[in-house]
């Protein structure tokens, strides 16, 4: 794979950076900088923005309403994006049930369903682990029980991102009791305004309101709802775990993430009164963590350029350093902060607080270093555990 950038690539990469400077809201640009809550709004409006411009869904190909772009174009992408102080785009909707439906859903399904999520009509969550039901996804006891044209569904999903944003949730559910795990799933996509769906919030020990359970009490889906064939859906899944798991590397956002720390670094006093960064054992632990960003970035390249319909078993190596690598930038922005970084004040993360923060280093990034730092902490687990990728990498990518 070349990684040179040519003329056309480098004068992409400028009309991706003048977008952003020109484009992006300011409050939103505000908010991103200084680590502040984002509202629904911000990121709605952030992506009709770029739907606008016909930038909206820019991992998909142009015969489903994508740019078509290369995979350096959506890496050069993502960054800009990321340095210039964008939100990131909600993924759920784009990265993981988009293709789904390409691949496996009926032209009918992807006329209704594609341009609603590429425009930001619809916001999608993921209805995939339970209670019981999380590293071992195979065993959800989630059941869709046929009723005329309908499934009828009940029971419970948890850790669901942002379902209370949500219009719209794509589930696993068991159509066959009797089947082994895997044979036995189907995938619906679910109308989050249905009878019978109640959201509870999870409050997460940063203290924010992320995640929830999503409970179903006979809740009717229509039949033509089913992505795939009926109990087909683990097929479904793992296509999508795949792509969930390259999203997972999250490069732009960690080599955003790295410049804020190094800013951070260059302020931040040691014991001694000089900048962490004029210590050795601080800047060697951030060289550490760069050639490892260099080397994942490489990675990311690699897969995302292969011509295939699903990234295979090295996106578990993109989810297993990715998440590593933004524990690790979380955990150095802490230790770069030092006692500043000792209270998690919540209320600094409200775009209306008029408080004056502790300290300089306070502001900005630094703000939130203590509720990103807990954040994290679930990075290593969402999306398969690390410690089922490092299973995967040793069976399908090593031969042990």
């Amino acid at each position: 794979m070349d990684l040179t950038f040519s003329a056309e690539d480098l004068a992409f990469r400028d009309e991706v950076r003048r977008f952003v400077a020109d484009q992006l809201p300011a409050d939103i640009r505000r908010k991103v900088v200084h680590a502040q809550r984002l509202s629904r709004d911000d990121y709605l409006r952030w992506q009709r923005i770029l739907h606008a411009r016909g930038w909206g869904a820019p991992s998909w190909p142009a015969e489903h309403g994508g740019p078509g772009w290369s995979a350096l174009q959506r890496h050069v992408f993502d960054e800009e994006c990321f340095a210039g102080g964008a939100p990131g785009q909600i993924s759920f909707g784009l990265k993981m049930v988009a293709p789904v439906i390409m691949r496996f859903g009926t032209p009918e399904q992807q006329r209704r369903f594609l341009p609603r999520i590429a425009d930001g009509t619809d916001w999608w969550c993921q209805g995939y682990s339970e209670p019981g039901a999380g590293s071992d996804l195979a065993s959800l006891r989630t059941r869709a029980v046929r009723d005329g044209d309908h499934y009828v569904v009940n029971g419970q999903k948890t850790w669901t991102t942002l379902a209370h944003h949500a219009d719209w949730i794509f589930c696993l559910v068991r159509t066959d009791p009797d089947a082994r795990k895997q044979e036995g799933i189907s995938f619906l996509l679910i109308d989050m305004k249905s009878p019978g769906i109640t959201v509870r919030k999870i409050e997460l020990i940063d203290g924010e309101h992320e995640v929830n359970e999503v409970f179903f009490d006979n809740v009717r889906v229509p039949l033509e709802q089913r992505i795939g064939e009926e109990n087909q859906g683990w097929t479904c899944a793992k296509f999508l775990l795949g792509h969930e798991r390259t999203g997972a590397a999250s490069l732009g956002a960690s080599k955003a993430k790295f410049q804020a720390l190094l800013c951070v670094a260059r302020q931040a006093p040691g014991d001694d009164g000089r900048p962490l960064i004029e210590h050795a054992r601080f800047r060697d632990r951030l060289a550490q963590v760069q050639l490892e960003l260099m080397a994942l970035e490489v990675t990311v390249l690699k897969v995302m350029s292969t011509r295939r319909s699903a990234p295979g078993p090295e996106a578990s190596v993109l989810k297993l350093k990715g998440s590593e690598i933004r524990q690790t930038l979380t955990e150095l922005h802490m230790l770069a902060l030092g006692p500043y970084a000792a209270p998690h004040l919540p209320e600094l993360l409200a775009p209306d607080h008029e408080g004056t923060p502790l300290s300089d280093l306070l502001d900005g990034a630094g703000a939130a270093a203590t509720g990103q730092y807990l954040n994290f902490r679930k990075a290593t687990i969402y999306g398969g555990s690390n410690e089922v990728q490092r299973n995967i990498i040793a069976k399908q990518l090593l031969g042990l």
